[in-house]
C-alpha cells in the first residue's frame, strides 16, 4: 500500500492509503478526502481534483500531457508551478509518503 498525504489549509493532513496503479484521486474519493471534487470522475474534464505536489514528489512524476496542462488553466485556484491533476497521478512504489496540497476550493 501507498501513503498519501493530503493537505488542506489549517486543517490536520488527512492520510490515506492506496494501492499501485490507482490515481491520487480514486484514492482520495475512496477516503472522503472532501477538499477533492471529482466532478468528472478521472476523464480529465472538470480540473476538480486540483492538488499541488510537495517536493520531492513532483521531480518523481512525469510531465503533465497538453490535455492536462490545458485543464489546469482552468483551475478555480490559480495553478503553481507544482500543479497536477490527482486523476492523472497513477501511484507507484516511488510515491509512498507523497504529499499533496489541496487548493482553497476546487470552484
Amino acid at each position: 500500500m501507498i501513503t498519501i498525504n493530503f493537505i488542506a489549509g489549517d486543517a490536520k493532513p488527512i492520510r490515506a492509503k492506496g494501492k499501485i496503479g490507482q490515481s491520487v484521486m480514486e484514492v482520495a474519493v475512496a477516503a472522503g478526502v472532501s477538499g477533492i471534487a471529482a466532478d468528472c470522475g478521472g476523464l480529465l474534464t472538470c480540473a476538480t481534483c486540483h492538488v499541488m505536489v510537495a517536493q520531492p514528489f513532483a521531480a518523481l512524476l512525469p510531465a503533465a500531457d497538453g490535455e492536462e496542462c490545458a485543464m489546469l488553466a482552468f483551475t478555480a485556484t490559480p495553478a503553481t508551478p507544482s500543479s497536477r491533476l490527482s486523476c492523472q497521478i497513477i501511484l507507484n512504489a516511488e510515491l509512498d509518503g507523497l504529499t499533496v496540497e489541496l487548493p482553497a476550493s476546487q470552484y
